[in-house]
């Protein structure tokens, strides 16, 4: 952090969007290595960055946290789950972390993209087919309309929203 600092001066925000996915497979057909990964990059990765700026942002006239989610991170996939799981741990980490700054000069916002088009099957060495910032410091910011609709679906009707997803994604596992 003192090397940023000395080079590009003050942080006044970051962007954390480390991202993976998994191979589109049961968690029982996934390997420790992968999962590892996965959680390595996904919640470590976001973890890191926080804990190496955090200390440095509070001294900022105003700063933000900005981490990026998923739309998986409140809506199990079949065959992402341990994705899933990171992101959602992603998303309570910043609810946390808001709940920790609220009266301080951080804001902190967590992005949730949906099905967004992207490289992360290619970043991800993954052989499966593929499918922002703050705003007005806002705490949650959906990417996407089915990010919007899968956020109020998995709140009204959890269970249903469940099944909607399995049905749509059971031809991704064999």
């Amino acid at each position: 952090m003192d090397q940023v600092v000395a080079s590009l001066g003050p942080v006044d925000g970051i962007v954390d969007v480390a991202g993976i996915i998994q191979p589109c497979v049961r968690i029982n057909d996934l390997d420790w290595e992968t999962i590892e990964r996965v959680v390595d990059v996904n919640l470590y990765g976001t973890l890191h960055m926080i804990k190496a700026h955090l200390p440095h942002l509070p001294e900022r006239p105003e700063a933000h946290i900005t981490n990026v989610s998923s739309m998986g991170g409140f809506l199990p996939v079949p065959g992402q789950s341990i994705y899933g799981a990171t992101k959602a741990a992603v998303k309570l980490l910043s609810e946390g972390l808001y709940a920790e700054l609220i009266d301080s000069n951080v804001g902190v916002s967590v992005v949730m993209p949906g099905g967004v088009s992207t490289e992360i099957t290619a970043n991800s060495g993954v052989d499966v087919p593929a499918g922002a910032g703050s705003a007005d410091d806002k705490l949650h910011v959906y990417v996407g309309k089915d990010s919007v609709a899968m956020s109020i679906a998995t709140r009204l009707a959890p269970k249903q929203a469940t099944h909607l997803i399995q049905r749509q994604m059971q031809g991704l596992l064999s």
